[in-house]
């Protein structure tokens, strides 16, 4: 229910993944500038710079994100029982008293952020789930048993919490709205119920953003950024070197934007600049292909700005969404364990010089924009709100 003139309360209960937290930020951003109240619930420290120094965050303390071992199905279950279960154990109470204390009209949370779904549903308050990745989407139909497993892991939260029965009540997807950072040309065919809101790329100010060295840049050659996600970096120290001496070569024609750790490469070549932190949406904007490990938020960075991907998935969604890719036409997928430098090479190489993977690329491009984005979340959770 909005307060006087269609103000409406928000609160936005997110997980402490940098590529989880980007869109809602911008989410809240949006909410914000349309002069709605917005407050947050998380660890300060991850989220103050994000937010900027007037944000209302209603802190939650940090449990970090551990290195992870497993790959393929059992990563899944890794990540249930090592992080989204133990993380909302953790937050729960903290998520709790913000509720109680904030008295929002709408919480938004991450689909992860199980303690917010719960604790909105416990009060009745109207609650909406930010999925800013696919793996629960769109499962994959190889281990059907899967989706049951995590279902299992989803009810003991909920007799945790000793709630009754769920009648129904599902903590992944909320009864409401679900909105969801991808599109339909990449999600395919699967059945989605009305409330379920695909919006593309949620992007906003990233109030972090690092300077670059725009000297560096040659505008006479082609640049390939090549990133491997934030969870990534001690996976990737073997793939980075088979990655330069698939693209060293082309140094004539072709720049690497590396964006890494620094000591991954500690004396790169004049045509590699390593960055650990870079202006991603600027870059977008100018490179012309994009090497990464399918996390959602770059593949919705590139194909936003119609560049085409190499992507060399390594665990959870990335399965996934690089599948989604290749099936869409907009990109070549690789193994990361196992391409060879000339496999790499090959790869990168068509995706620049071979003229479908570009224009398959800006067909989804169109669709990014056509599907609202930023702007089309925030409308759903005024309307959601207003309701």
């Amino acid at each position: 229910m909005c307060h006087h003139n269609g103000v409406a309360r928000f609160l936005v209960v997110v997980i402490p993944i940098v590529a989880r937290l980007w869109p809602a930020v911008a989410i809240g951003d949006a909410l914000a500038g349309g002069g709605h109240e917005v407050a947050w619930c998380g660890p300060e420290r991850d989220l103050r710079p994000l937010l900027g120094p007037d944000a209302v965050i209603y802190p939650t303390g940090k449990r970090s994100y551990r290195e992870f071992h497993e790959v393929g199905m059992a990563a899944v279950r890794e990540h249930w029982d090592e992080y989204v279960l133990p993380l909302n154990r953790f937050i729960r109470g903290p998520v709790d008293r913000a509720i109680e204390d904030y008295r929002p009209d709408v919480v938004l949370a991450d689909q992860y952020a199980l303690a917010g779904a719960l604790a909105a549903h416990k009060r009745g308050i109207r609650w909406a789930t930010l999925c800013a990745g696919v793996l629960e989407l769109t499962p994959p139909t190889e281990d059907p048993g899967l989706q049951d497993w995590v279902r299992s892991r989803v009810a003991q939260a909920w007799q945790r919490a000793g709630l009754p029965e769920q009648n129904g009540v599902d903590l992944l997807f909320s009864p409401y709205l679900v909105i969801a950072t991808t599109v339909r040309a990449l999600t395919g065919t699967i059945p989605m119920p009305e409330h379920f809101a695909l919006v593309g790329a949620t992007l906003g100010l990233r109030r972090t953003d690092p300077a670059f060295n725009w000297d560096w840049w040659d505008p006479g050659r082609r640049h390939v950024l090549v990133t491997a996600g934030t969870l990534s970096d001690h996976l990737v120290r073997d793939f980075i070197p088979r990655m330069l001496a698939a693209l060293v070569p082309m140094a004539a024609q072709i720049q690497v934007v590396l964006n890494t750790a620094a000591d991954a490469v500690p004396d790169p070549p004049p045509s590699v600049l390593v960055a650990p932190r870079v202006p991603m949406l600027d870059l977008m904007a100018r490179v012309d292909a994009v090497v990464c490990s399918g996390g959602q938020s770059t593949v919705n960075e590139a194909l936003l700005n119609a560049v085409p991907l190499v992507v060399a998935p390594i665990r959870l969604g990335e399965l996934a969404v690089a599948e989604q890719v290749r099936r869409a036409g907009a990109g070549i997928t690789v193994s990361f364990a196992e391409a060879t430098p000339a496999q790499l090479a090959a790869a990168v190489t068509g995706v620049l010089d071979e003229p479908r993977y570009r224009g398959e690329a800006g067909r989804l491009s169109q669709e990014y924009a056509a599907a609202g984005g930023t702007g089309a979340a925030a409308e759903r959770l005024a309307a959601l709100a207003a309701d």
